[in-house]
């Protein structure tokens, strides 16, 4: 068999796989000198074996191992004529079993959000319909999980890739410029950015000079409240609060959390 591209050759071959009911991935190719790819090894999601886990032993909770030396896989090769040809196709796998029609669907190479399914992911989310009632919604216009295309932790990893997206594109650089200009004005000001897999930014935490000494006299009882929200999109504004020794209000330190 031969393909006008790799990608046509990668979607054969995961329909090929959407039947049998197995995951796939892209292996190993070569490329020229201009980047072109030569030759490609599209393969089992279980081919291999995990290398030695690295992280700390205390660990409570570990990644299901799925590789299992899955010997399945199709080499395509595009170093004559052009064309994608399959040099060689291993159908046996070994290690692990296949999944049934019916849950075809939820595996990870199967599972694709859509242009449109993305922009009605985002109406629905700006609609204030949480997550799990919008992934309803959208399984019953389509007659069935199996039809959607995507499961509901992908519904949930769009928005938060959006949410991401848009506080590195918009509110991130306003607001590391006053955090850094704080940080100057006071040597005491401290701030801190959590960041997902992705380098995007979920969290941001601070307090200044005078919210640690508070903090260090009236730090005995401490709040966390949630309850104010910023903007349209209601992310939480969380506030560390304590009482002084007048009975007022101080605050210890501040968080606009996106995740």
């Amino acid at each position: 068999m031969k393909f006008e591209s790799e990608k046509a050759a990668y979607n054969f071959y995961n329909d090929y796989a959407r039947v049998v009911g197995f995951s796939i991935r892209r292996r190993n190719c070569h490329k020229d000198n201009d980047g072109n790819i030569l030759d490609r090894t599209f393969c089992c999601s279980c081919q291999g074996v995990r290398e030695k886990d690295k992280r700390d032993p205390c660990i409570k909770s570990h990644r299901p191992e799925i590789r299992t030396e899955c010997c399945a896989e199709m080499k395509v090769n595009a170093r004559e004529g052009g064309k994608f040809k399959v040099v060689s196709f291993t159908a046996a796998h070994n290690g692990h079993n296949l999944v049934s029609p019916n849950k075809s669907h939820r595996l990870r190479s199967q599972r694709k959000i859509s242009t449109g399914q993305a922009m009605q992911i985002s109406n629905i989310d700006k609609s204030g319909i949480p997550p799990k009632a919008g992934m309803n919604y959208m399984v019953s216009q389509v007659g069935g999980r199996e039809n959607v295309g995507f499961i509901l932790e992908d519904y949930k990893n769009y928005l938060r890739s959006q949410r991401t997206m848009n506080i590195k594109k918009g509110d991130t650089g306003g607001a590391l410029e006053y955090l850094q200009q704080m940080q100057s004005d006071d040597p005491n000001f401290f701030y801190a950015i959590q960041v997902d897999s992705g380098d995007l930014i979920t969290n941001i935490f601070w307090e200044d000079g005078q919210m640690v000494a508070d903090y260090e006299y009236f730090g005995d009882v401490l709040c966390f409240d949630t309850t104010y929200r910023k903007n349209k999109e209601g992310r939480p504004f969380a506030l560390f609060v304590g009482v002084n020794h007048h009975k007022q209000t101080v605050i210890f330190g501040a968080a606009l959390l996106y995740e």
